[in-house]
């Protein structure tokens, strides 16, 4: 199984149904899943703002949040480190683009010149896969 990031805005396509979810499901299941340790963060906020707006049932929630603790011992995370920050404080000066997505690309950044691997950056943020691709990342989009 190769290796993927996946930005949050994929892996709550694994957990609520919407646009491009069926994409999203096959990729993390034919790759194994890497991303920012700021990632279970964000799903959390993204899953209590749809409860929250009503797209998202009550009751549905404990079965959700059961599985996210079940898929959590299969991710890699990177830490948010001082030479991840740093890579975000340097991409922002080259690109515009939002913290927590500058923060996901230095991430997978960072990730690749330790590792020497080079692997693809799964988002299905329309701003980000720009930003991404104006760094010269593979980029895989989910529309």
């Amino acid at each position: 199984m190769t290796l993927a990031y996946f930005d949050t805005s994929v892996l709550v396509k694994n957990y609520i149904q919407e646009a491009g979810s069926a994409r999203a499901r096959t990729l993390l299941r034919t790759h194994a899943f890497l991303s920012s340790s700021i990632t279970p963060v964000e799903l959390m906020s993204a899953l209590m703002r749809r409860k929250s707006r009503g797209e998202l049932e009550a009751q549905d929630l404990p079965k959700i949040l059961a599985r996210v603790q079940e898929d959590r011992l299969y991710w890699k995370l990177v830490d948010v480190e001082v030479s991840v920050l740093n890579q975000g404080e340097e991409l922002l000066q080259k690109v515009q683009m939002r913290t927590l997505d500058a923060i996901h690309v230095a991430s997978l950044i960072t990730f690749q010149a330790a590792s020497g691997m080079r692997i693809p950056f799964i988002t299905s943020d329309s701003r980000q896969r720009d930003a991404a691709r104006q760094m010269n990342l593979e980029v895989v989009w989910i529309g």
